[in-house]
C-alpha cells in the first residue's frame, strides 16, 4: 500500500518534474493524428507492448503486464450519462467490464473520497482527475504511472500537445493519467440583445467593458456578465490568458506568483473596475439555479467560459435557444489570439488499482475512440482533448440552439491560442480556497480583487511549507 505520509522525500525532483503540471511547449507532437489506442467499437487492438520498452528508455514506469483472466474494474466520473459510452466498451471486451460510478464534481467531495479510499483501500480503479489536481494526487502518491502500460507511450501524438504534458508533469519519466477534455475560453453572447443595442461582439477587452456600460445604460436590470462568487477556476482561466505565471520554479522549488505579478494585476484591475461601477451582476454563484434563472429571463447577457460551457447553456436556459452565439475570447492586444483554459480532466489510474495495464487499456480507448469521443460530447458536453476528437463529425455542425452557429471551430481556433507554458501548483485546492475567500469579499465591498490574490499568495505559500514542499518566496 503506498504511503501517504512520505511526501518530502526526494522534494527537490518531485518539484522539478513532477509536482507542476508543466505544459511546455517541447512536449510536441507528430501534426498526424495516430490511430484511436485500445480496443473496442471503432478502433482496431490495443498496440503492442512496446510501450514498455520505450518507458524504459525515459520513463519510470514499471512493467505493466495483463492480469490474466476476466477483470472488472470501477471508474468514477460526473460526466452526464457517460454510463451510456462505457456500455460500447463493455459490449465489445467481456473481458474487461467496467463498472461507472457517478460522483459529485472532484472540488464537491469527490476529491477527498479518492484519497480516502487510496488509504482504505477502497477507492475506484480509475477517477476523472481535472489538471489542476493532478499535481496533488501526484504529491500524495495517488497515481499509477502508466507509462509502461502497453499503447500508453505511443498515445502521446494523439493528443492535443499542452494536454499531454499535463498528464506527463512536462516530461517527468512518467505518465498519470490520459487526458479526458479541454476547455479553451471563447465568449458566449446573446445575439439578439447586442444586435438590438447595434453592437458586434466584442474583440477586445477594451471593448468588452465599453459594451458592459451600454448594455447596463440601456436597461438596468441587464448585466454583460457576472463574476463568481465560487469559481476560482475560471479566474484563473482569464489570468492563463493573459500569460500570468502563477506558479513556476526555481532552484528545484516553487515560486508562488500570485501576489506582485503585472500579469495578474492587470486582470485584477480590469475586473474590478467592471465591479465597482455596477456594470456586471455580483450576487450570482456559477452553475446555480440563480444563474440559470438570470440566463433565462436576460438579465445576463454574456459569459466567457469553455468549449463544454455550450451544453450548459444549452440545458439551462432552454427558453432562450436560437438567441445565443459564440465568439473569440475578447484580447488584451487588438490582433492577438490568446486564450484561456477553464477545466479540463484527465482519465487517471489511481494507485490502489489492481489492474493498470487493463485500466489504461480502457482510458486510452475512452479518450481516443471515434464513437466514444463523440457520445461524450454529445451526452456530457465533453470537449475532446484527442487531436482526431477536434475534426469529429459532430463538431463540424451547426448547433441548433446557437441558431445553427458552428460554434466549435471557435473553440478549436482558441484551442491553439492557449499558452503550452502555463503551470499548476501542487496544493491548488488551498490555493482556490483562499482565492474564493478573497473574491466573496471583493464583491462584497470587504476588499479587491488584488487584496484575494495577495491573500491567496500568503496562504498558498504557507500551504506549501505546512507539507514540506520546498518554497523558493
Amino acid at each position: 500500500m503506498t504511503d501517504f505520509g512520505h511526501r518530502a522525500r526526494s522534494a527537490g525532483a518531485l518539484i522539478g518534474v513532477c509536482v507542476l503540471a508543466v505544459t511546455a511547449a517541447s512536449c510536441g507532437s507528430s501534426s498526424t493524428p495516430a490511430a484511436p489506442v485500445g480496443s473496442g467499437v471503432g478502433s482496431g487492438p490495443a498496440t503492442s507492448s512496446a510501450a514498455a520498452s520505450a518507458a524504459a528508455s525515459g520513463g519510470t514506469g514499471a512493467a505493466c503486464a495483463a492480469s490474466g483472466g476476466p477483470v472488472k474494474l470501477t471508474f468514477s466520473t460526473w460526466v452526464p450519462k457517460m454510463e451510456n459510452v462505457v456500455a460500447l466498451w463493455n459490449k465489445a471486451n467481456p473481458d474487461i467490464q467496467v463498472t461507472v460510478q457517478n460522483v459529485p464534481a472532484g472540488n464537491s467531495g469527490t476529491y477527498q473520497n479518492f484519497l480516502n479510499g487510496l488509504k482504505a483501500g477502497t477507492a475506484p480503479d480509475l477517477g476523472q482527475v481535472e489538471y489542476d489536481t493532478l499535481p496533488n494526487f501526484r504529491v500524495q502518491n495517488g497515481l499509477t504511472d502508466i507509462s509502461g502500460c502497453p499503447g500508453v507511450a505511443e498515445a502521446k501524438s494523439s493528443f492535443v500537445d499542452w494536454t499531454w504534458g499535463q498528464v506527463d508533469f512536462g516530461g517527468s519519466g512518467g505518465v498519470w493519467a490520459i487526458p479526458q477534455d479541454a476547455g479553451p475560453m471563447a465568449l458566449f453572447y446573446r445575439k439578439d440583445v447586442f444586435d438590438k443595442l447595434g453592437l458586434k461582439p466584442p474583440t477586445t477587452w477594451a471593448e468588452y467593458a465599453e459594451d458592459a456600460a451600454k448594455i447596463h445604460a440601456a436597461n438596468p436590470k441587464q448585466y454583460i456578465t457576472f463574476f463568481s462568487q465560487s469559481d476560482p477556476n475560471w479566474y484563473a482561466g482569464l489570468l492563463w490568458q493573459n500569460g500570468a505565471q502563477l506558479f513556476s520554479t526555481q532552484n528545484d522549488a516553487v515560486k508562488v506568483s500570485l501576489g506582485g505579478n503585472q500579469q495578474v494585476a492587470q486582470v485584477n484591475k480590469y475586473w474590478q473596475d467592471l465591479i465597482s461601477k455596477k456594470l456586471i451582476a455580483t450576487n450570482l454563484q456559477g452553475f446555480s439555479p440563480e444563474l440559470y434563472k438570470a440566463w433565462n429571463d436576460g438579465s445576463v447577457v454574456s459569459w466567457v467560459s469553455a468549449a463544454w460551457g455550450y451544453s450548459t447553456i444549452r440545458d439551462n436556459a432552454k427558453s432562450t435557444a436560437g438567441k445565443w452565439a459564440v465568439a473569440p475570447m475578447p484580447q488584451w492586444t487588438a490582433g492577438e489570439n490568446k486564450a484561456g483554459n477553464w477545466g479540463g480532466s484527465s482519465t487517471a489510474v489511481l494507485a490502489s488499482s489492481k489492474h493498470p495495464a487493463e485500466a489504461a487499456k480502457f482510458a486510452l480507448w475512452l479518450n481516443t475512440d471515434p464513437a466514444a469521443l463523440a457520445m461524450e460530447n454529445d451526452l456530457g458536453g465533453l470537449y475532446p482533448a484527442a487531436k482526431a476528437g477536434l475534426d469529429l463529425p459532430a463538431l463540424k455542425k451547426g448547433v441548433e440552439f446557437y441558431g445553427g452557429q458552428q460554434i466549435f471551430d471557435v473553440f478549436k481556433n482558441a484551442s491553439g491560442g492557449v499558452n503550452a507554458e502555463f503551470q499548476w501548483g501542487p496544493t491548488m485546492t488551498d490555493t482556490y480556497n483562499a482565492i474564493k475567500d478573497g473574491v466573496v469579499a471583493a464583491l462584497g465591498g470587504g476588499g479587491t480583487l488584488d487584496d484575494a490574490m495577495k491573500s491567496a499568495q500568503t496562504k498558498t505559500v504557507e500551504s506549501l511549507k505546512a507539507q514540506s514542499i520546498p518554497v523558493a518566496n
